[in-house]
């Protein structure tokens, strides 16, 4: 096996014990960063890092270029029906930012199905309730691999236990636009609380699509991987139909297509209405008969937004097996699949067909990576900026928590091409999306980051094998 440092490089030493990072608890204990409650995640070129920590309800944002540098702390006035950290997600800002730089936000889910926006100055952008339910992943996604057909907009997909939110990259790029322009230079340090305590009726409510993925069981993680066609003997309409995968303890996979519309009939709509004027009738009534009660002074939270239609396609059953979590490939088109025996499925999100099975990976974490097998490593210093995507091969990284190694496995069916030792307290790390920009002409590849928690290195794998 090839020392470690020759398929690592070293991009930068953080200040573990100090700084931002310690306010999410680093250096606190060995293994700090193995907490599942810790949240870490890379931002767009590998620029920043965010590290939320849900027991101290904290948001570390680090420059990685500084070493760890000049990165602040957001402490979100969260109340207690509004829950804790449980995901975040950085998303385009498309502001005018300066020349060579990329505007950039995070989004911060809770565990009680809150959804809030800040700049990296820690100011507020937007803040919603999604569903009452615990975030369990936010994804934002690029359609843009396939020029030549219609892969779909962007969008930012929410993960419930059960439920999925999707929200159009177009529509969320306006609000986050305009709630920019709203925010007027200050300091955030003294008016930070006031404005994050401030209820949601103080912004405008981002346009969203919930659906219902509990056909076959509360699931752990899920994904839309892209559009697909409209059922059969279906008129054609603009409408669009997504398929969504998704993991858990009953179905360890099941699929299941999204409309775009609500799906309603016109006896539906009748019975829905009458049976909210029904209610609002009966409320009326009741807060007359009994007015003598205190009226609540908090506001109730609003109420969430009604199912759009959802159709099950397959599912896999296999007890005591359990889906836990789901990785999808750049395009889409595979998703790693690791469950609660320690096996890791890869599956054709196209053709809902296993295509591979791994075993003996438990806890383990994947993610998809582009490697340059058998290319010239001598120039690579001068002439990377030109390999093009076709240069690429595709790979699925697995960490083993368990072995202690790394392995990079050749897609869809060759062999491992590469195993590295690595450190207890490790993560593997990708930054969540690459952001198409026109002041990037040439390819981003995906590539996969290791931070150590607790000496602070962060190293790249390296793009060249053999």
């Amino acid at each position: 096996m090839a020392p470690r440092g020759h398929h690592l490089t070293e991009v930068a030493l953080l200040a573990s014990a100090s700084g931002c990072l310690a306010a999410a608890g680093a250096g606190e204990r060995e293994g700090w960063l193995d907490d599942p409650a810790v949240v870490a995640l890379l931002g767009p070129r590998a620029r920043d890092l965010a590290v939320a920590s849900a027991a101290r309800s904290v948001l570390a944002i680090i420059p990685i270029a500084g070493a760890g540098g000049g990165g602040i702390t957001v402490k979100p006035a969260l109340g207690p029906d509004e829950g804790r950290i449980s995901a975040v997600e950085w998303v385009p800002l498309d502001v005018g930012v300066a020349e060579g730089e990329e505007g950039v936000a995070l989004a911060v889910g809770t565990d009680a199905g809150w959804l809030l926006f800040y700049t990296l100055a820690g100011d507020l952008l937007h803040k919603q309730s999604i569903y009452p339910a615990k975030i369990l992943k936010l994804n934002f996604s690029e359609r843009k691999e396939n020029a030549w057909e219609d892969s779909g907009s962007d969008e930012l997909s929410v993960i419930f236990p059960g439920v999925i939110a999707r929200c159009d990259g177009a529509d969320l790029q306006i609000m986050l636009q305009k709630s920019f322009q709203e925010v007027k230079p200050r300091m955030w340090k003294d008016k930070f609380e006031q404005e994050d305590a401030d209820d949601e009726s103080s912004f405008e409510r981002m346009p969203l699509q919930i659906w219902n993925v509990s056909k076959f069981g509360s699931c752990a993680d899920a994904a839309i991987v892209g559009l697909m066609p409209p059922p059969l003997l279906e008129l054609q309409s603009s409408q669009r139909h997504y398929c969504a995968i998704a993991v858990g303890e009953d179905a360890v996979v099941s699929a299941y297509r999204l409309s775009e519309d609500r799906g309603r009939s016109l006896v539906g709509a009748i019975l829905s209405r009458g049976v909210a004027a029904t209610f609002s009738t009966i409320s009326s009534l009741s807060k007359i008969l009994w007015r003598s009660e205190p009226s609540p002074t908090k506001k109730p939270r609003p109420k969430p937004q009604s199912f759009a239609k959802t159709s099950p396609l397959t599912c896999l059953k296999d007890s005591p097996r359990k889906g836990e979590r789901l990785t999808l490939s750049p395009s889409g088109t595979l998703a790693a699949i690791t469950d609660s025996l320690g096996r890791i499925l890869l599956l054709d999100t196209r053709a809902l067909v296993a295509v591979r099975l791994w075993k003996g990976y438990r806890d383990a974490s994947c993610l998809f990576v582009e490697m340059l097998l058998n290319k010239d490593r001598a120039s690579s210093s001068s002439t990377h900026l030109e390999y093009t995507k076709s240069d690429y091969c595709l790979c699925l990284a697995i960490h083993a928590p368990r072995k202690g190694i790394i392995e990079v496995w050749q897609m869809r069916t060759g062999p491992r091409i590469l195993a590295i030792p690595c450190p207890k307290g490790s993560r593997i790390l990708q930054p969540s999306t690459r952001f198409s920009s026109s002041l990037f002409s040439s390819y981003t590849p995906l590539e996969v980051y290791l931070f150590n928690g607790d000496s602070g290195q962060l190293s790249v794998l390296n793009r060249h094998i053999g």
